[in-house]
């Protein structure tokens, strides 16, 4: 298993999970954040804007989806057809076990 977890614009949130919601991938959990990159943010004039809204996508899913799921989100998070700055990024890292609360079961 794995954690899928891709930092969009907010504006690029529902596209994305409506995408990946056709897919089958439906389970995943949104956090509204703000960061910046390696740009340090925006400067306009002379205010240095630091702390950019995004969105933080989460989702687990089995290992054999990782290059699907990445693609997705990768054609549908990218703003233009080249992208720009401040689009996002994409982590993706191991899961080691997964507990559903509710019925004390292990596994997806």
């Amino acid at each position: 298993m794995l954690l899928i977890r891709a930092i969009v614009r907010p504006e690029k949130k529902d596209e994305v999970l409506a995408e990946l919601s056709s897919a089958g991938f439906n389970a995943a959990t949104m956090v509204d954040v703000v960061g910046r990159g390696k740009q340090k943010g925006i400067k306009i004039g002379g205010m240095v804007y630091d702390e950019i809204p995004k969105t933080l996508i989460m989702m687990v899913i089995p290992e054999e989806a990782r290059e699907k799921v990445v693609r997705m989100i990768l054609s549908v998070a990218k703003t233009g057809t080249d992208g720009t700055f401040g689009d996002g990024k994409i982590f993706v890292s191991p899961v080691e076990e997964v507990y559903t609360i509710s019925k004390g079961t292990r596994g997806l």
